[in-house]
């Protein structure tokens, strides 16, 4: 899955802290965020486990329910993850694997 706008959701472990962001190529970003590339958040939060993602229309899309998403209280978030991903599997493979 590349060069799809998308919106996901790292985790240090299940019920642990998440980190919501949004990127073009969902497997770069993430193989980023687990080898810790850059610096920030999930790098100081260990959020290393890809346990939610969705496909967007556009970049402009992504953003948006990116921010939605980030002002949401917690038991939305983990609601939301429940329902897609019910046992915190990390999906990595999914995205990366062709």
């Amino acid at each position: 899955m590349s060069e799809q706008a998308c919106v996901y959701i790292m985790a240090s472990k299940r019920n642990g802290t998440i980190y919501i962001g949004s990127a073009t190529d969902l497997a770069k970003r993430i193989w980023e965020h687990r080898n810790d590339v850059v610096p920030g958040f999930t790098r100081q939060y260990d959020c290393k486990l890809l346990v939610w993602y969705e496909v967007a229309g556009s970049w402009e899309a992504a953003r948006l329910r990116e921010r939605q998403m980030k002002k949401w209280n917690r038991a939305w978030k983990l609601r939301e993850i429940e329902g897609f991903n019910p046992d915190w599997e990390d999906l990595y493979d999914r995205v990366a694997l062709p």
